[in-house]
């Protein structure tokens, strides 16, 4: 056992002594030793639950081993959105990351089950477990519920729009304030979070069927109680993370994020941790893979179900279900349950078709709306979220913004023209620094009432609850003097999500000018920030940190 290296008699004493000040006795030191990360925080309802899923896993691993609890940081995008906080959200993820690497080599776990609520919690945990290569769990948070008028998070941030647009009355914009979030779990649509979850499912790293579950539920509770038979049985039988996340298992992953509609961040995530793993997947290869999907979930942000509503009909299980038996999914990938997918399914009926995902040969939209793009104004690639309802193609002239306040305050007190695509740069993983979301310019479009009208590109990123005709990660960034730094006004772009292409009509002659006349509109950055304008890798990538 790696724990040998704190517990062994009589060479480890002292460290020993240290462990019964904490509530260790004589048996625990002959067991295995497992680590339970808690991102549990009161800054955000996604986490403020977590301490109380922490004890229930703890209780369910000390039957089997012995459990120590601790926690790492998170930050709550929904809070963080629309200012200057928003450039912490993604680095949080390489500081969660780092910080369960860091106690549990320091504390010599023989495993490890990590708990994450909030969007960058997910990949934050499942980085931390790459790097530590130890049998573990991941164990997601949990949903939260609607609230008021079916209304969520994305609901206030367009109120918002429409408030300034002079739509509603400010008594109205406060009581879709005081009702929309109740209770705790997290953003309750097919949002960065439950994307993410239902990612940590396919991949393997999540007990089956525990992606799609209500935040404050019994389910829940019962969920973390199991784990801890779960850890020992991978403990017993030595499978380690290498063995569960690998190249098929991400495409799985992949496919299935690219049908329900999921989160453009996910790509984001799931690159970072192939990256992580010396996996070798490109935006490229994710091009080839969800091109020809189609669009089958009709969730929020651009449908109108939550993802309580999908736990009603039975979740995603009947769906994979149906997925391997179309030899669309890779059933051979192994799980946390140490059986392979398809072994997990094999009780479950695929009849998974609902009022939520409808059959996938007469689906919501016959084209995927995740879309990698490239061309002469992101070479090395970008992504856009098209749920088809804007239209597939948008021609028209440029808005640039240096910053996501400037754009903000243009949208909220400025008419904005037809076929105008507003620019938001130095924006991204080093010009940020950061790679900000940009949920608040998006819902501000929608709220003020141009979403058909109006597209956004960026090199920062979007929620999951973003929508419209929005393209982000624009690779190479402006920092990077990428072409999207030479932009200028009234510059004609196209954005084509028929046949994947992102271009300016600009020529080179004037293109080369302009580059002559770079210039650097990020904002000086410090601390930590100033490290993550240092290390982050290109959006195409994954944005995390380059170690080597």
């Amino acid at each position: 056992m790696k724990s040998n290296l704190i517990t062994k008699w009589p060479e480890k004493a002292a460290n020993r002594s240290m462990l019964r000040a904490v509530g260790f006795n004589d048996n625990d030191f002959i067991k295995h030793q497992v680590g339970i990360a808690s991102t549990w925080s009161n800054v955000t309802p996604c986490n403020n639950h977590i301490n109380i899923l922490s004890k229930a896993v703890e209780y369910g691993v000390n039957k089997f081993a012995k459990a120590t609890i601790f926690n790492t940081i998170t930050v709550s995008d929904g809070i963080s959105n629309g200012n200057l906080g928003m450039k912490y959200s993604l680095l949080s993820r390489e500081i969660i990351s780092s910080s369960i690497e860091t106690v549990c080599n320091a504390q010599s776990f023989d495993a490890i089950i990590s708990i994450g609520g909030c969007d960058k919690n997910i990949p934050g945990c499942i980085l931390g477990m790459c790097r530590l290569n130890l049998p573990s769990i991941f164990i997601y948070g949990g949903t939260i519920l609607p609230g008021k008028n079916r209304t969520d998070i994305v609901s206030v941030f367009e109120s918002l729009g429409k408030y300034y647009s002079k739509k509603i009355k400010e008594k109205d914009l406060l009581e879709i304030e005081k009702n929309s979030i109740l209770g705790s779990g997290s953003c309750s649509g097919m949002y960065t979070a439950n994307s993410m979850a239902i990612a940590a499912e396919v991949l393997g790293i999540s007990i089956p069927n525990t992606s799609l579950q209500n935040a404050q539920s019994i389910n829940k509770i019962l969920n973390c109680i199991n784990s801890g038979k779960i850890i020992f049985n991978l403990l017993n039988k030595k499978i380690k993370i290498e063995n569960i996340i690998n190249y098929n298992s991400i495409i799985n992953a992949i496919k299935v994020i690219s049908l329900l509609g999921g989160s453009t961040n996910c790509i984001l995530h799931l690159l970072s941790i192939a990256n992580c793993l010396k996996l070798n997947i490109s935006l490229k290869d994710i091009k080839k893979i969800s091109n020809n999907l189609p669009t089958i979930s009709d969730l929020k942000p651009s449908g109108v179900f939550f993802i309580s509503d999908l736990i009603n009909c039975g979740g995603i299980q009947k769906f994979l279900k149906f997925l391997l038996e179309i030899k669309l999914l890779d059933g051979d990938c192994l799980t946390v349950t140490g059986s392979t997918l398809s072994e997990n399914l094999k009780n479950v009926k695929n009849n998974y078709i609902n009022k939520i995902l409808k059959n996938i040969n007469f689906p919501l939209k016959k084209t995927n709306q995740i879309k990698i793009l490239f061309g002469n104004l992101a070479k090395n690639g970008c992504i856009s979220k098209i749920s088809g309802k804007e239209g597939e193609v948008f021609l028209g002239k440029s808005k640039v913004f240096n910053s996501e306040e400037e754009s903000i305050e243009f949208i909220y007190k400025n008419k904005i023209y037809k076929q105008t695509i507003i620019v938001i740069r130095f924006e991204g993983p080093k010009g940020g620094p950061g790679m900000r979301e940009m949920l608040t310019p998006t819902s501000a479009l929608i709220g003020v009432g141009v979403k058909k009208d109006i597209a956004l590109i960026t090199d920062g990123r979007f929620s999951g609850g973003s929508h419209g005709f929005v393209v982000g990660h624009i690779s190479p960034e402006a920092y990077d003097k990428g072409e999207i730094s030479i932009l200028l006004d009234n510059d004609l772009i196209m954005i084509d999500t028929i046949n994947n292409n992102i271009l300016f009509f600009v020529n080179k002659k004037k293109i080369d000018l302009r580059k002559k006349f770079f210039f650097n509109y990020s904002k000086i950055s410090f601390g930590i920030l100033n490290l993550y304008r240092k290390m982050s890798m290109d959006s195409s990538v994954g944005a995390n940190f380059a170690y080597e």
